[in-house]
């Protein structure tokens, strides 16, 4: 059988080209032409006969005469990986999850399908590894996976004819990176092969209702390999976060279809796999006897989820000509302006001073409603003084000065008081308007007035 004839397109715009080069002569940009299924009107892999479409033709309705239901779900046993995704597993649907080698991803998934293989029929398809491997595995967690069907294959087109013959209700394909399909003769791993194979798991998911989980690599800055396009056809992805030498690993929702994004799933790795941990902000704050200098504590929100973590900072006489400014866990640019704000509206000047900045735990903490706990934290270790015990803060610093609100300002604060924390400062705007049992709230406005206001106190 002779294969389909292919063509090269720009990932970038899109031009086509009949043979590979270096540089895309429409927009110019360098290493984007890559092997894709040229279509013609008598070879085209996306015609299929009107039975096989993903959905008749259908009548044009005005909005509100379709009725709104909620997407049906179902878990997978694992509560916290159950919240990442939005409550559980959607028929149809499609979720993607990378991360690094080794951090937990197929362990994670082993659980989760033991677990749905005594309600659901599940098929888990391995390109990585071998049968005896994934037994092996399944033996050292501990699970019960006698239901659980099990294919190494990597080939596209005999994973495709497994899942019409078995016709399973939940596939795993760990990882699309190795899967490759004969139509196109480049390489697994490809951009090529991903985008083709992906498209393909993708169609059969939208028509037949199983729901299918990809396992993607990531690159080296840590996102997925492959295509951006990738993260765009499928419903849900989820990116795996922590350091391999550490027990915790984080599971993030950047994007779903069926649920909010940025929730955040803590689990803990043990001898028995992942297990999920029911008060993750213990995680992120340190356990000190007695106060120290440059620690603030401050409640982020992800997704649906407050958590309390701890900001570090460190400030120390630089001798070199131009100070260092180091971030971890925050945005380091965010960084220099909240220097540069904390000298013109505060007065006090870190210009000759190295600033370091830390979030306990490895959190990565992106919203901005952490630069009120930054300024505090640097302000306490420059003045070598400790704030006060029990004292929780957040809020948006802007250029000008002023403190922003930050959004759910009510659950932040009562994750905090649920923590036993007795002292809040917080944007004016976000004080409630009913007192919260055992909490002193302390609203301010702008940046001089909350270090005014933290003098009082302390």
């Amino acid at each position: 059988m002779a294969k389909a004839k292919t063509n090269y397109t720009c990932t970038e715009c899109g031009a086509i080209a009949n043979k590979w080069t270096g540089q895309c002569t429409s927009c110019q940009q360098w290493n984007t032409m890559v092997e894709t299924l040229a279509e013609t009107a008598s070879n085209n892999r996306y015609s299929q006969p009107a039975h096989l479409s993903l959905a008749q033709t259908a009548p044009v309705l005005s909005l509100s005469d379709i009725d709104a239901i909620d997407v049906p779900r179902f878990g997978t046993g694992i509560e916290e990986f159950d919240r990442v995704l939005g409550g559980g597993l959607v028929a149809g649907g499609v979720v993607l999850i990378g991360g690094d080698p080794g951090i937990g991803k197929s362990t994670l998934l082993l659980q989760a399908l033991a677990n749905v293989s005594h309600l659901k029929k599940v098929l888990y398809v391995s390109g990585e590894e071998s049968g005896a491997q994934i037994a092996l595995r399944a033996k050292r967690l501990q699970v019960d996976a006698r239901d659980l069907k099990l294919q190494a294959e990597i080939q596209l087109e005999k994973i495709l004819g497994t899942l019409a013959d078995l016709k399973p209700e939940v596939a795993v394909i760990d990882s699309i990176q190795t899967v490759y399909s004969d139509a196109l003769s480049s390489a697994p791993g490809s951009v090529a092969q991903v985008r083709e194979c992906a498209a393909q798991l993708t169609r059969v998911a939208k028509q037949t209702g199983i729901t299918i989980i990809l396992v993607g690599h990531v690159t080296k800055e840590g996102a997925l390999a492959g295509p951006r396009v990738l993260e765009h056809i499928v419903d849900t992805v989820l990116y795996f976060e922590g350091d391999n030498h550490s027990s915790f690993r984080l599971v993030r929702a950047i994007k779903n279809r069926f649920g909010a994004v940025n929730e955040l799933g803590v689990f803990a790795m043990t001898e028995k796999g992942l297990k999920g941990v029911s008060n993750p902000s213990a995680l992120f704050l340190s356990q000190h006897d007695n106060q120290v200098p440059g620690s603030c504590v401050m409640v982020t929100q992800e997704g649906t989820r407050p958590l309390l973590v701890e900001i570090q900072a460190l400030v120390d006489a630089s001798h070199q000509p131009n100070a260092r400014r180091l971030s971890v866990g925050l945005e380091q640019n965010r960084l220099a302006m909240l220097l540069a704000v904390l000298h013109r509206h505060a007065g006090i000047a870190a210009f000759d001073q190295d600033v370091f900045i830390n979030a306990v735990g490895g959190v990565k903490i992106t919203e901005p409603a952490a630069d009120l706990a930054v300024l505090l934290a640097i302000n306490s270790s420059m003045r070598n003084k400790p704030l006060p015990r029990g004292f929780v803060v957040f809020g948006e610093v802007g250029l000008a000065g002023e403190i922003r609100p930050a959004p759910r300002g009510q659950e932040r604060l009562r994750e905090a008081a649920k923590l036993g924390f007795s002292t809040a400062m917080i944007p004016t705007s976000n004080a409630p308007k009913q007192p919260i049992e055992g909490m002193t709230i302390i609203g301010v406005d702008r940046i001089d007035d909350a270090f005014n206001k933290l003098r009082e106190i302390q």
